[in-house]
């Protein structure tokens, strides 16, 4: 550990010279800045692919549950094709097929390519446990949203989702954090995230301990905060006798 060196992190990329106070100044940019950009776009891939995957997700769990066979057989699809088609293997697609299949593709930036990539793929995950936690209620909360009068919409948004959607808190927060994790995908499309960052980092400064070992802690830090927040939104939304309350 004597043999580390953690002020490579206050060196100014173009000549290698040490910053005080580690921030670029003047014009120049130090490894701390681009590391500090890099979880930006990190943070900023997984935060959009995270509310694709809440939309789609949500739409197809419902769609799985409605008594429509052909809801359930398009959900169904969607399901299993994004869902067992590697990540990595989905943003290539986007990235390079797709733009071919739809010229008006190649105007889209490659992050956002990325995004829907991330987001679709998982999408197909939320859907699962969306279809869990409605089918995992009584039928007879479904019958008496009925008899009340609701049309099955209805029934879905007022009665079904409010339970349906707490109950599933805790695997859609394992969600968020691995949509953080495989966010790093992003460096193969010349996303400059942080994985981009630490390759390119270290084969600069030949300092690959220190640059890993940050990000790392970086991930780590993201997950952490995800899980704390996510953990404040179920205490708060618990469904008393539901998820683990011992309250009847």
């Amino acid at each position: 550990m004597s043999n580390w060196d953690w002020q490579v992190f206050c060196k100014d990329t173009i000549d290698q010279e040490v910053v005080p106070r580690c921030f670029g100044s003047g014009g120049s940019i130090t490894y701390l800045d681009w590391m500090m950009s890099a979880w930006g776009w990190t943070l900023s891939v997984s935060g959009l692919a995270l509310i694709v995957a809440m939309f789609f997700g949500v739409l197809i769990g419902i769609a799985r549950t409605t008594p429509n066979k052909w809801l359930v057989m398009i959900g169904d699809s969607w399901t299993e094709l994004f869902r067992n088609i590697p990540v990595l293997v989905q943003v290539f697609l986007w990235y390079f097929v797709v733009p071919e299949l739809v010229p008006v593709m190649k105007q889209v930036p490659s992050f956002l390519l990325v995004v829907l990539g991330l987001g679709f793929f998982t999408s197909a995950r939320i859907s699962e446990q969306v279809k869990a936690g409605i089918q995992s209620l009584p039928k007879g909360q479904t019958y008496a949203g009925l008899a009340m009068g609701f049309t099955l919409p209805q029934t879905y948004r007022y009665v079904l989702l409010p339970v349906a959607l707490r109950i599933v808190i805790p695997p859609l927060t394992s969600e968020a954090m691995g949509i953080v994790k495989n966010s790093a995908v992003a460096f193969a499309v010349s996303v400059p995230e942080l994985i981009m960052f630490a390759r390119q980092a270290q084969e600069e400064t030949s300092k690959g301990i220190e640059i890993y070992l940050a990000v790392t802690a970086l991930y780590f830090v993201s997950s952490i905060a995800i899980f704390a927040v996510a953990r404040l939104i179920e205490l708060r939304a618990r469904v008393p006798g539901m998820v683990g309350s011992s309250q009847s």
